[in-house]
């Protein structure tokens, strides 16, 4: 439950922050007019989203056993890329972010409703596709489907409400370590999603080392209990994890956090 609603919660408040910022842009300089294109964009974009989620879930369950494991492991490590490189993004953009939005809208405007329409659409659809992708592959590492959707449904929640009381000027949220303490849960998550694709990889024979463990504790922690459930939604621990999974494991969160977590560097000043 807490790895998806970590997950819902940040990507939906990034969507709901980018859809406040465009309709805030459009009210403040009296194009009421174009709002009806702008949430046609961001509708298109929310259901193409679900879509590919009920894609993934669908093709994954129309392949053979092996064929599952394939497919989980390959969409594991493009999900894994795709959100390592959106927490950067956002990282790196976050203070433009705004000006960038509102530069494209007074683009679109002078291309029409449909021009706006797809400068929503690509703005949400970003986050959609990630979300759709991320969700389903940490719904792979997982053993109760139940609280995990729990746990997204929740997240959605609070972010549209955070969204629109930020919106509305209700509440003032620190937006940058949110997304900065989000942002390394989303890394922890995204690590255990890779060390997931590894096993899935290591039973298909593509990756050795299957049965040497680091560490077998199914007897004390079982696979069905809610200790392991928990921390496997959590920090993507496994009970039996191999040696490979570990070091991938824990090289991915060096290679990842170190440089995030960084604090960016100022251009000292040069004398003439």
């Amino acid at each position: 439950m807490l790895s998806t609603f970590i997950i819902a919660l940040r990507e939906g408040l990034e969507a709901c922050l980018i859809v406040g910022i465009l309709v805030a842009y459009i009210v403040k300089t009296n194009r009421k007019g174009y709002l009806k294109p702008l949430w046609t964009g961001v509708v298109t974009a929310v259901i193409a989203s679900i879509a590919l989620g009920a894609f993934l879930t669908m093709t994954s369950v129309s392949l053979s056993d092996r064929g599952q494991e394939l497919f989980a492991g390959v969409t594991s490590f493009i999900a894994v890329a795709l959100v390592t490189w959106m927490v950067f993004w956002m990282k790196r953009t976050a203070r433009s972010l705004r000006n960038e939005l509102q530069g494209k809208v007074d683009s679109a405007v002078r291309g029409g409703p449909l021009a706006l329409a797809g400068v929503a659409f690509i703005a949400v659809i970003r986050e959609g596709l990630e979300t759709s992708l991320f969700v389903y592959t940490n719904f792979q590492t997982v053993d109760s489907v139940t609280s995990s959707t729990i746990g997204l449904i929740l997240g959605f929640a609070v972010s549209i409400t955070l969204g629109y009381l930020i919106y509305k000027s209700a509440i003032r949220l620190n937006l940058a370590k949110f997304f900065t303490y989000s942002g390394v849960a989303l890394i922890i998550v995204a690590a255990g999603v890779l060390s997931y694709g590894i096993h899935e990889f290591q039973e298909l024979g593509y990756l050795p080392g299957e049965k040497a463990y680091a560490w077998d504790v199914t007897a004390a922690i079982p696979k069905e209990s809610v200790l392991n459930a928990f921390l496997s939604g959590t920090i993507g621990f496994d009970a039996n994890t191999s040696w490979l999974q570990l070091g991938v494991y824990v090289l991915y969160l060096g290679a990842v956090l170190v440089p995030y977590l960084a604090k960016p560097r100022t251009k000292s000043a040069v004398s003439a």
